[in-house]
Parts: C-alpha cells; sequence; structure tokens
C-alpha cells in the first residue's frame, strides 16, 4: 500500500478483500504479535469503520511516513485527513469514529487527567503482550527485547 493510497479508493480487510466504502484511515499493527492481530481482527468486526488494517510487516511504511521504530513500539492510526496518532491516542480515533457509546470510551481515554493513565495503561499492555494468557500465546513472534515499552 502506498502512501496515495490511504484514504481513496478501498477498505482491504485482512484477507485482502476489498470493500466499497471510501477508507476514513489505515491502522498499522504488529502482524507478528498475535494478541495485537487478534484485537485488531476484533476491533475490525466490532467497530463499524471504514478502516483499512495492514501488519507494519507488510506496509511500506516509508510511503506511509513510518518508521520500524514507530510500528514496532505502538499501533498506527493514519487518518485520511493527515492526521497520525500513536498508541492510545490511536485507539481513541478508531473507538470515535464508531460513534455511539464507543465515541464516549474515545473521550475518557483522551480526557484530561485520564489520558496519562490510559497512555500509562497501553503501554503496560504492550510491553507484556506476550505475557497476556490467550488463544494468541503460540503465534506471538515478538521477542521480549523487541515489544513496545
Amino acid at each position: 500500500m502506498s502512501g496515495d493510497d490511504r484514504g481513496a479508493g478501498v477498505a482491504r480487510n485482512g484477507d485482502g478483500v476489498q470493500a466499497s466504502a471510501v477508507v476514513a484511515a489505515t491502522v498499522v499493527y504488529d502482524g507478528d504479535c498475535g494478541f495485537c492481530t487478534a484485537v485488531v481482527e476484533a476491533a475490525s468486526r466490532r467497530l463499524r469503520t471504514r478502516v483499512s488494517t495492514v501488519p507494519w510487516q507488510r506496509a511500506d511504511l516509508a510511503a506511509l511516513g513510518l518508521t520500524e521504530d514507530d510500528a514496532r513500539l505502538a499501533l498506527q492510526w493514519l487518518g485520511a485527513d493527515g492526521v497520525r496518532l500513536s498508541g492510545h491516542r490511536a485507539v481513541a480515533a478508531w473507538l470515535r469514529g464508531a460513534g455511539g457509546l464507543w465515541r464516549l470510551c474515545a473521550a475518557l481515554l483522551t480526557a484530561p487527567g485520564l489520558t496519562v493513565g490510559a497512555a500509562a495503561a497501553y503501554r503496560l499492555v504492550a510491553a507484556n503482550r506476550r505475557r497476556i494468557p490467550g488463544p494468541w500465546e503460540r503465534s506471538c513472534a515478538v521477542p521480549p527485547a523487541k515489544q513496545g515499552r
């Protein structure tokens, strides 16, 4: 995917299937992390948004304006409007786009006084994602030294 593809044309799910809706954003995540993949897949199913998801390992990071370190450390939101967000703010943008009660959750994640805690919680989960029990445990290929802070 090139930088010009973001925000125009079609959305692609993880299987490369196209949708006809205009893409509102591209979410870049760690495809080598089973936990990350499971969360992104669940969000893609539950949140009614026009978001294209791509593992950073398959993305043209330079065209997207990202570095490998950016992508490795946190979920990235690349809005069609040029807005770039990372970590808990990227999660909040995705939730905000879904509307309804999801918008309230997004507001809480970025509210003054709460955003510091949300950022800390995101970093804690990112740093310990291979330790989180679940069906993804065996599929996490992220070595401990390369996980997010």
